[in-house]
């Protein structure tokens, strides 16, 4: 018995957004990955075709599509192999932010332009002193009559240079326990005191606008609060489990990618005496051994989606798989750099990209080391 079911309705959505990938995406990814970002104008089409922010409430505009929507396109995105659209990010890490904390005025006022591409989102928590330790950030955030002032810094911020809206984390200097200091509020793109920093260069990533972000006596209205006041860590725990079940599955769709990749590699390059390199013992034992992890890890991932669905409370399990899946993700793409050799160290590799996207993936989203902590104290260790 398959543990996801795929309706007819989830079929034809795959396939139009195949379509639209191979037609829309595909072509300028090398481009995009030059030039370090993905222009505005791909989101807008992406909106309009109906491909973001499919489930948010239809009556603020959203598409009140079910989770699998989410995870279609989180698998056919991965196909790309170009990490700069991210879509999963901003759909399902950061709208829902706004979904399930906004209050009505916030979510009739964003939530259309999240849908349609005109507002592209992101999330500011780590900052160049605080990273996995939410706890531990120093941007503030003081209510100033009507208005709230932030003051602080945010690095390694996804979407940093297109975002036309960020969650930003901030405290609340005057609370003694940093754990109830936190709040997550609005910042709008053109709020003055609101200042992008550099355009990040890193190893991965390269289509990916990843940024400094700079909050000087930035004054934004009470109202774009998220929530109740000083309640931000206990909201952004709440979101956790959505966001590392997101990272898990873009990790499984990665690492199925490049498996197929090296398999189909290895069965058509011959070597001098005209014999694939498949029907070696030594490397078909290989690819049997990734293809085996990546399935194992199919069928974990998708017993988490189907729980996420039914509302169940998985975070120990998600825990395990954000760090699970992301460590696959090493393993797979560090076996198919030895098993192609030289080939895969062009830059027109798709394995070098792959290689070199995923290397951050047990980092972000919660160190994979910090999981093990969260799964450890779940468990009574």
């Amino acid at each position: 018995m398959d543990i996801i079911h795929y309706t007819k309705a989830h079929q034809q959505f795959r396939q139009r957004l195949r379509e639209f990938c191979q037609q829309e995406i595909n072509p300028y990814v090398e481009q995009w990955e030059a030039d370090h970002i993905v222009p505005k104008s791909a989101w807008k089409r992406m909106g309009e075709e109906g491909f973001l922010c499919t489930n948010a409430p239809a009556e603020y505009g959203g598409h009140g599509l079910d989770f699998l929507y989410s995870v279609i396109v989180a698998d056919e995105l991965a196909r790309t192999n170009h990490t700069g659209l991210a879509a999963p990010l901003h759909s399902d890490i950061v709208v829902p932010y706004i979904v399930s904390y906004g209050s009505e005025e916030i979510k009739k006022k964003y939530i259309p332009g999240c849908t349609n591409g005109d507002i592209i989102t992101a999330v500011a928590m780590t900052e160049p002193d605080a990273g996995s330790d939410v706890a531990a950030m120093t941007t503030t955030a003081v209510e100033v009559g009507d208005e709230i002032e932030i003051n602080g810094s945010k690095t390694f911020i996804t979407n940093g240079i297109n975002a036309d809206l960020v969650v930003v984390a901030a405290k609340d200097p005057a609370a003694e326990n940093p754990h109830q200091a936190v709040s997550l509020y609005l910042v709008e793109d053109g709020t003055p005191g609101f200042e992008r920093g550099r355009h990040l260069e890193k190893m991965g990533f390269h289509s990916q606008d990843t940024a400094e972000l700079f909050f000087t006596k930035c004054r934004i209205p009470r109202e774009n609060l998220l929530g109740e006041k000083n309640q931000g860590f206990v909201m952004l725990m709440e979101k956790l489990q959505q966001e590392r079940l997101i990272c898990a599955v873009m990790a499984q769709f990665a690492a199925e990618m490049i498996v197929d990749a090296v398999t189909e590699y290895c069965k058509m390059t011959k070597d001098t005496a005209g014999k694939p390199y498949s029907k070696y013992q030594a490397i078909n034992f290989q690819l049997v051994e990734m293809m085996s992890e990546v399935h194992i890890g199919r069928l974990f991932m998708e017993k988490l989606v189907a729980d996420h669905m039914e509302g169940l409370d998985v975070t120990r399990e998600t825990c395990m798989a954000k760090y699970w899946h992301t460590d696959l993700t090493q393993r797979i793409s560090n076996q198919a750099l030895d098993l192609i050799g030289e080939e895969a160290t062009a830059e027109r590799s798709l394995i070098l990209r792959g290689w070199r996207d995923l290397r951050v993936l047990p980092i972000f989203a919660g160190t994979n080391e910090i999981m093990k902590l969260v799964v450890g104290k779940m468990s009574g260790l």
